[in-house]
């Protein structure tokens, strides 16, 4: 009877948790299960359709067009926020005068709305915005027009991801840092390794745990970039922006094709959990513990 008696008290402690994961986790992945397998606008009764959703994605050109932009996305922002946070890290690891002010600053972009930090780079982007003033400035006679090309609009959304990022990773690895052991420094200093075979011998194998945690989480919010879209370009111009979480937003939310924005979100769902487990698979290579 006692035993019972703290079961129910701990579950009843765990009720609102417990309540809170079933309503507004468990039940909209499993309704949305159901939804990519039927047509639905949200107001006529739903209709089961089977693979149909899934049929018409193999046929969807603004999908494989998301799907590229994405792939593309992923490719040049992850590589190059990791290197640059690495960098950072190694900065923010010296210890001269200011520095934690410096490491401050450096993590604002993080804590900043993505919204509000999409809006200012896209004023900042115009034709006669502070960006084009300083090329301007130094002798651009004709500077681009960056988020009305078709070429430079995603580079452009790539730049301020990147920048936002850079912050947020080089915590992370700068707390990687300090579990670096001092004595394999001193064990590589005295064996003559100058500075740049002590980074690529001690401090990166140190590193790749916390290298590898960046590449997963950044590969993951990569494919689910929509924020930096949303407010900078709204996927345009013409489809050069479109990314998938923006075209399933636009599908469900302005088109109310529900069903299909559903089983995007799946197809979705797979390609993430394909990449990462490959990283998983792959990163007993590498990754030093």
């Amino acid at each position: 009877m006692l035993r019972f008696k703290q079961y129910g008290i701990a579950y009843l402690f765990l009720a609102p948790s417990l309540i809170g994961l079933l309503v507004f986790i468990l039940y909209p992945i499993v309704d949305s299960l159901y939804l990519s397998f039927t047509k639905w606008d949200g107001l006529t009764p739903i209709k089961w359709i089977g693979l149909d959703n899934y049929r018409d994605l193999l046929t969807d050109d603004t999908f494989k067009i998301s799907l590229i932009n994405n792939l593309y996305y992923t490719a040049v922002t992850v590589p190059i926020t990791i290197a640059l946070s690495i960098l950072l890290a190694l900065v923010m690891n010296v210890k001269v005068r200011g520095i934690k002010t410096f490491r401050v600053l450096y993590f604002f972009p993080n804590i900043t709305a993505s919204i509000a930090v999409g809006i200012i780079w896209a004023a900042m982007f115009t034709q006669y915005g502070p960006i084009n003033t300083i090329l301007r400035f130094f002798g651009a006679s004709n500077p681009p027009s960056w988020l009305a090309s078709t070429s430079l609009a995603l580079p452009a959304v790539m730049m301020v991801s990147i920048w936002k990022s850079v912050g947020y990773n080089a915590v992370i690895l700068f707390a990687g840092l300090q579990g670096v052991p001092r004595q394999l420094y001193e064990a590589a200093e005295l064996d003559g390794a100058g500075r740049f075979k002590r980074f690529l011998h001690v401090t990166l194998p140190g590193l790749s745990p916390v290298i590898f945690f960046s590449v997963v989480t950044g590969v993951i919010g990569s494919f689910q970039v929509f924020d930096t879209v949303m407010a900078m370009t709204q996927g345009g111009p013409g489809r050069s922006t479109n990314v998938l979480v923006y075209y399933i937003y636009n599908s469900a939310f302005q088109n109310y094709h529900f069903g299909a924005a559903s089983a995007m979100s799946y197809v979705l769902f797979v390609i993430i959990l394909i990449v990462t487990l490959i990283q998983l698979r792959v990163q007993k290579r590498w990754v030093t513990y």
